[in-house]
């Protein structure tokens, strides 16, 4: 029987060990996949989420954080600024309360190459909290012939609740906007590449001590916001594809976006709104529905992950409700020209 806890031990962390937090909101997230891209688009930018999931299958897996971005010394005519990022996030998930809380700082450096682009490289680094509540485990000893009872001793030596990882991250990204409006300009273009690697310092992920390290994580991604002129609408496409050692993750969807009001150039009175709807794919694991509503500086997002996996016989196709609301300043508000004439300055 020892040999059982161990197996179910060990297979629970190698299930693990290539997961990290993951939210379908990728877009969402943006210092959770890659530290360039803080203070890109944004001067100032608190994003908070949350996500509960599997709760037709097991004990819901709950996962929720928040980041806060801000640039540093960004000036209109300077050519480079830095930028930084706080992130916390905590994870809770199944029966035996597999845990992670994550909390990162990141550093960039901002460069624009030219009238409408930047190119940034970020660093990060921080600390994971790994946990487990190993009581909450059902072992075979614990059946008495008929069904499972609690009651019965298991026999089995706990393994350690915790331990801590120090990880790290770094990424390049790539911003290029002819507007820096917080919702785009009906005949506005906004896109973002990325490239990221996650855990390159390979930390340890063991719950029983067996040497087992975290596999390096690998980010491609992007995102667009295509205006067409005198329509009011916008296109919203975006991917992300991830890979770490054995495991391959790839999203793609697109969001059709109706400007309800463009914000007015001038005088900063017109507060611009818009709506979008749309969906994404995770290959081979779920269609992701999705509400986007934006006004002014704020922005908050709703999707449902649809399981369409081998699962979905036992989730009944419910995969995870989750939210997001984010807060943005833009370059330029309220500093030098906008300071002066109240109203917004683009670059």
């Amino acid at each position: 029987m020892k040999k059982i806890i161990l197996a179910n031990i060990i297979l629970i962390s190698l299930i693990t060990k290539a997961q990290d937090i993951h939210f379908s909101q990728f877009n969402e997230t943006p210092v959770l996949i890659n530290p360039a891209m803080s203070c890109t688009a944004f001067d100032t930018r608190v994003i908070a989420n949350y996500k509960n999931q599997w709760a037709s299958v097991t004990s819901p897996y709950q996962t929720y954080g928040i980041s806060v971005e801000r640039a540093l010394k960004h000036l209109k005519l300077k050519k480079a600024y830095t930028g930084m990022s706080l992130s916390v996030y905590n994870d809770k998930a199944g029966d035996a309360a597999l845990g992670s809380l994550l909390v990162n700082l990141g550093f960039n450096t901002v460069i624009k190459t030219g009238q409408y682009s930047k190119l940034s490289a970020g660093i990060g680094g921080g600390v994971n909290y790994r946990t487990i509540n190993a009581s909450k485990l059902k072992w075979e000893s614990q059946y008495n012939g008929y069904s499972y009872d609690e009651t019965i001793a298991s026999g089995e030596t706990t393994p350690r609740s915790s331990f801590l990882q120090g990880d790290f991250v770094g990424g390049l990204a790539y911003h290029y906007a002819k507007s820096e409006r917080y919702i785009s300009a009906q005949d506005g273009t906004k896109f973002d590449l990325g490239f990221s690697v996650f855990h390159y310092n390979m930390p340890k992920y063991s719950y029983v001590n067996s040497g087992d390290r975290q596999f390096v994580k690998y980010a491609l991604h992007g995102n667009f916001d295509i205006g067409f002129k005198n329509t009011g609408i916008a296109l919203v496409p975006s991917f992300i594809y991830m890979k770490q050692g054995p495991s391959k993750e790839m999203n793609v969807g697109c969001l059709v976006k109706y400007i309800i009001q463009d914000q007015s150039v001038y005088t900063g009175i017109k507060k611009p709104c818009a709506i979008a709807i749309g969906g994404y794919y995770r290959f081979g694991d779920a269609v992701i529905p999705s509400l986007l509503f934006q006004y002014d500086k704020y922005a908050f997002c709703v999707s449902y992950d649809l399981n369409i996996s081998q699962l979905a016989g036992a989730s009944k196709t419910k995969g995870g409700l989750e939210f997001s609301l984010r807060f943005n300043v833009s370059p330029g508000y309220g500093k030098s020209l906008g300071k002066s004439l109240n109203r917004p300055t683009y670059k």
